[in-house]
């Protein structure tokens, strides 16, 4: 479909996955901005319409992007629709030229009465931009509490092995029960596996656990864990810390909040926005989004 944006006339693509031709051209223009590989997401098989992006085209090109993501959240046991709005993105050239203006206000106008919250999550460069279109932030916070090793089995989960991602796939599906904010959302799940925690998935035989975790001196920062509900998950992630590790900070909402640290969000770089007008549970509640269901 043509548009015109200051008098330029350029083509808008609803889901440019729908064609060989615009999908490889915003594939390069992710992989060009962010590094990141879409291209072997897309060809995992994983890759579903709840993830979609919204692209202008100049000459054949992917110029600029915003893409929304489809969440099913579960939050004091109700399910939500929520819609995060990620992946912003404009080549350098064609910065400055209302591309972004209109994609944000078309998807934002499209969206706004179809799900229950509008989210985002912006970099410190573009905190300006985002309450132009009704957003407003908000702080998350984290959960940190002691940790004292315990002896026990596990070991590191290959996800190009096939029994391996199988049981990835069967304990994800399971859920995490330690979480009070839940995000339902397969496809971004197996994004994070295959972009950023391919190297940090594990298995607890002990407790039938898949921990997603990563180690930064002396603190084990747990992203999520799949297991079973009955079981204690002080006690699955004791077995997983070091010797010197004496922290666990929690990618999540914990149920339990017994024994936790609440602190501000500290990582850098990150600001969360909430459309106004919709529902906020940020508002009232120390909550964090949790990690590997971020776009």
């Amino acid at each position: 479909m043509q548009c015109f944006i200051h008098s330029q006339e350029y083509d808008y693509v609803i889901n440019a996955l729908n064609n060989d031709v615009t999908r490889m051209s915003y594939f390069q223009l992710a992989k060009k901005i962010y590094k990141l590989k879409f291209d072997q997401w897309y060809q995992s098989g994983y890759w579903d319409d709840r993830f979609i992006p919204y692209t202008i085209m100049h000459d054949d090109i992917t110029v600029s992007s915003v893409a929304v993501c489809i969440n099913d959240i579960y939050w004091q046991g109700q399910q939500k629709r929520y819609v995060q709005i990620s992946t912003v993105m404009t080549l350098p050239e064609y910065r400055n030229k209302g591309l972004n203006r209109y994609l944000m206000e078309t998807v934002v106008s499209e969206w706004r009465d179809k799900c229950d919250a509008i989210y985002l999550l912006s970099n410190d460069s573009v905190v300006d931009f985002y309450p132009k279109f009704g957003f407003e932030e908000f702080k998350e916070f984290q959960y940190s509490k002691s940790i004292s090793k315990v002896n026990g089995a596990y070991r590191k989960l290959d996800i190009e092995v096939p029994r391996d991602w199988d049981l990835i796939m069967r304990k994800y599906k399971l859920g995490n029960p330690f979480s009070e904010l839940k995000v339902d959302n397969l496809c971004q799940f197996v994004f994070h596996s295959i972009q950023f925690v391919t190297q940090d998935i594990y298995y607890v035989e002990q407790y039938d656990a898949v921990v997603v975790t990563k180690y930064d001196n002396n603190q084990l920062i747990c992203y999520d864990v799949f297991a079973d509900g009955k079981i204690q998950m002080d006690d699955i992630l004791s077995i997983m810390a070091y010797e010197d590790t004496d922290t666990i900070c929690l990618g999540f909402t914990p149920i339990s909040k017994d024994g936790y640290i609440i602190e501000e969000s500290k990582e850098e770089d990150n600001h969360l926005f909430v459309r106004i007008g919709k529902e906020n549970i940020f508002r009232d509640n120390k909550v964090i989004f949790p990690l590997l269901s971020r776009a």
